[in-house]
């Protein structure tokens, strides 16, 4: 009985000091010159669906919850961003290659189409980011008619993407 007292008492030491080592929060307040909307064209319902369903993963800011203040659960959700910044930054995204950009447009609208995206674990409790049908097709619209419009505007060799060097 002893030895397990010792154990809960160290489980909730170790509870406690974790709370101290917080990882640094994605928020910008500067201007975001190479964000999305800035070169493209979108609707306002378009930027509403981005603001609620992907930006907390996919932008500079990102809106916390309540329960992010709790560690493990705060590195958590900054590993998951991380993640999704490096995957597609929407803040950053002119700041991207072309061949970039339009690679990144074409996999949105698969991964939307698919159900891929927004994940599960993140609408299971941010509801308001699930999409409707018609909202995946306005999404997925969307980026094709950026992508045509790069067609359009850019040589075809511009959409090629350059392999980096090991």
């Amino acid at each position: 009985m002893k030895n397990k007292k010792i154990i809960l008492w160290i489980i909730l030491l170790i509870a406690v000091l974790i709370q101290f080592f917080r990882p640094a929060r994605n928020i910008s307040s500067s201007a975001q010159p190479y964000d999305i909307t800035t070169a493209y064209n979108t609707s306002a319902e378009v930027k509403n669906i981005l603001s609620r369903a992907c930006n907390d993963c996919h932008s500079n800011n990102t809106v916390y919850p309540w329960y992010a203040e709790i560690q493990p659960v705060a590195w958590w959700m900054n590993k998951h961003v991380k993640d999704g910044k490096h995957d597609l930054n929407f803040n950053e995204f002119t700041n991207n290659p072309i061949s970039r950009q339009y690679k990144k447009l074409g996999e949105s609208a698969e991964m939307i189409n698919e159900g891929e995206m927004p994940l599960s674990s993140y609408t299971i409790i941010h509801a308001n980011a699930r999409l409707t049908a018609s909202e995946k097709k306005l999404l997925i619209d969307w980026c094709e008619g950026i992508r045509s419009k790069m067609k359009e505007k850019y040589p075809a060799d511009s959409f090629v993407v350059k392999k980096r060097k090991a």
